[in-house]
């Protein structure tokens, strides 16, 4: 790892984390007192749908991103934005190639496990 890619993921990553704040509360003023976390839903689609179509232009035109570039809109801005995006580029990846039950587990586990490791973390905590 370079201190060039580490400052590449950083600013992508400051700048992913300064649009998730905002629109994640622009979405919530939006939309107004509710139960449902939409915010954060918001961002999470949000970052889904720009993972999928940076990933499609770099499948369709080869070295339109180069790896600095990968590393700041990849890893740095959506890395920051939402780690979600991450998830679901991945899991499409796995169905594309063809790993369906391993697309599934990954999913599955990922969502199971890390909802009993959030408990888990909050039991380990205290009584509020």
């Amino acid at each position: 790892m370079s201190l060039q890619a580490i400052a590449l993921v950083g600013l992508g990553g400051a700048a992913g984390s300064i649009a998730r704040y905002l629109l994640a509360g622009w979405t919530m003023a939006a939309a107004g007192p509710q139960k449902f976390p939409l915010g954060t839903f918001a961002v999470n689609i949000a970052g889904c749908l720009v993972a999928g179509l940076l990933a499609g232009l770099a499948e369709r035109h080869p070295g339109w991103l180069s790896p600095d570039l990968r590393l700041l809109l990849f890893v740095g801005l959506l890395g920051g934005f939402t780690t979600f995006s991450a998830f679901g580029l991945e899991t499409a990846h796995l169905l594309r190639r063809g790993d369906g039950l391993l697309a599934a587990g990954y999913a599955g586990g990922s969502v199971v496990l890390g909802i009993a490791a959030v408990w888990l973390g909050l039991r380990l905590a205290g009584p509020p």
